[in-house]
């Protein structure tokens, strides 16, 4: 939860890469809160106020699993608003003649979007939420020591440039700082 916090905080692309793995770590721990208190809670060197706190979020989090019917595969509505909101402003940004350098990042990552899009059968996820996807299945292969091949390497820093670029947008326009 306190990490979560933080990066929901001062990185929106981390925050929902973050909440995914949160996701996947839930299902892995067959969505018993028991079983996450062991693997995960008590691995965390926090007073007992906050273990409980952090119990809590990871609770109220499987019950909205559960809920959702997002117990085996997807994404949590917060998670998936998360996506929308940055679709649009990716939407926006894109259609910004003052913002040259996001539209130059974007072409710069289409062939790469265009290549996965044309993998996955579902042919009606945005852009972005492609972008997200594939640098979350990027980060679970260098967790698992997988070797990633130099085209996939690079397809990733173009995607993460992107993503990241997009994050500072979402910053700026949350401050107030950025016109579109």
């Amino acid at each position: 939860m306190l990490i979560a916090q933080k990066k929901k905080e001062s990185n929106i692309a981390e925050y929902l890469l973050y909440m995914w793995q949160v996701e996947d770590l839930i299902r892995a721990n067959g969505s018993d809160i028991d079983r996450i208190r062991k693997n995960i809670i008590d691995q965390y060197d926090q007073p007992v106020e906050v273990k409980q706190e952090i119990e809590d979020w990871y609770q109220n989090l499987i019950k909205m699993m559960e809920l959702e019917g997002i117990k085996e595969t997807g994404h949590l509505q917060i998670n998936k608003n998360v996506i929308i909101e940055l679709t649009d402003l990716h939407l926006r940004l894109l259609k910004s003649p003052q913002e040259s350098f996001y539209i130059a990042t974007y072409y710069n990552t289409l062939p790469f979007i265009v290549e996965l899009r044309a993998k996955n059968p579902d042919k009606d996820i945005p852009e972005i939420e492609t972008c997200f996807s594939a640098m979350y299945g990027y980060l679970l292969l260098k967790i698992q020591g997988r070797e990633i091949s130099d085209e996939t390497q690079k397809a990733m820093s173009q995607i993460s440039s992107l993503l990241r670029l997009l994050a500072e947008k979402y910053f700026q326009e949350r401050k107030g700082e950025l016109e579109i």
